[in-house]
């Protein structure tokens, strides 16, 4: 569509920065939202130049009255809201008895709250227009939990169930204003050097990987038609969400058996790195991340199944790929 304002929370690095950078493309103004100055500051050099107006909004998402300021703000200066994309989130590598309640708590203002907080900004200010788009970009953990990430599961289903209880009441009320959600597979994104590690090894994405700007290209999609309940990017996601609907204990064993190796390097964890949980790694002292990870030798840029969700045509083609995907999850269940 082109020529709204759109607001990306976690604007600085990652899935955000690369969200913020498509919608740029497409002459669109941006209210970036994050904490780090200086990941921000990369941020608007790429709307910039990549044909959008930005307005850096440094904001804790955790904080209720930082975000609803950040948003008068960007009404104020960029014009009324068109689009809010929820993407700001941290979370702990560890078991979870690892994870000291302090550490929970965190995740869960952060991950969760920041998304209500997101949410409930936009609308004071979409409402009283009857317009306006909310995108909640979620993950594939939104449905099926995985080992050592319980605090990143638990906010992203929260999340979920959150966004379709708003959903219900916004279809209720015949409302102009529509939120969808995006589900994410494994993206390649500098999460797995920032977010706290308490793991032996470093962290890394499970296989099939994806390039950031796949998820960016289905979040622009999705802004233009939030009728739609949800997205699905990536093979996996689709196989994963469905694949727990038809078989969850056989899933929840071979995750037991595979989940903690797959998700670790053979690189030993130093505990040197910094953790963006309680502060940012990209401060003001610190570097620009920008969207990519480390792995982008093993990350693909193209997703058919991502492609397929943008055309309405994901359940038929994926179901073959679910059903003997789950078959061989139960064949191997069986020989063990």
């Amino acid at each position: 569509m082109g020529n709204q304002v759109v607001v990306v929370t976690g604007a600085s690095g990652g899935v955000g920065r690369a969200v913020a950078r498509a919608f740029a493309s497409r002459g669109d103004a941006v209210g970036l939202v994050a904490r780090g100055t200086t990941g921000l500051s990369g941020a608007v050099a790429d709307v910039r130049e990549n044909g959008g107006q930005a307005l850096a909004v440094p904001t804790d998402v955790a904080d209720w009255r930082q975000v609803r300021d950040a948003a008068q703000r960007v009404e104020n200066e960029l014009g009324a809201i068109d689009v809010w994309v929820n993407v700001a989130f941290s979370s702990v590598f560890a078991r979870f008895m690892d994870i000291s309640p302090e550490e929970y708590r965190r995740t869960t203002e952060v991950s969760y709250l920041g998304y209500v907080h997101g949410t409930r900004a936009a609308l004071q200010h979409m409402l009283p227009r009857n317009r306006g788009a909310i995108v909640q970009v979620g993950s594939a953990l939104a449905y099926r939990g995985i080992p050592l990430q319980t605090a990143y599961c638990g906010a992203k289903h929260a999340i979920q169930g959150f966004n379709e209880a708003l959903r219900c009441e916004l279809l209720h009320d015949k409302s102009g204003v529509h939120t969808t959600m995006v589900q994410l597979p494994a993206v390649n994104t500098p999460q797995f050097d920032w977010l706290l590690n308490k793991l032996r090894r470093k962290a890394q994405p499970v296989p099939p990987i994806y390039q950031p700007e796949v998820i960016a290209r289905t979040v622009v999609h999705a802004a233009d038609h939030p009728q739609r309940r949800e997205y699905w990017c990536g093979e996996t996601t689709a196989l994963t969400l469905l694949a727990n609907a038809i078989a969850p204990g056989l899933l929840d064993r071979y995750l037991a058996r595979t989940g903690f190796g797959s998700q670790q390097t053979d690189e030993p964890n130093t505990g040197n790195a910094p953790a963006n949980l309680w502060r940012p790694v990209d401060g003001r002292d610190g570097v620009d991340h920008g969207a990519h990870g480390r792995f982008d030798a093993r990350a693909v840029s193209h997703s058919p199944q991502a492609w397929l969700s943008r055309h309405h045509a994901v359940v038929g083609v994926a179901a073959a790929g679910v059903l003997a995907a789950a078959g061989a999850v139960a064949g191997r269940e069986a020989r063990s």
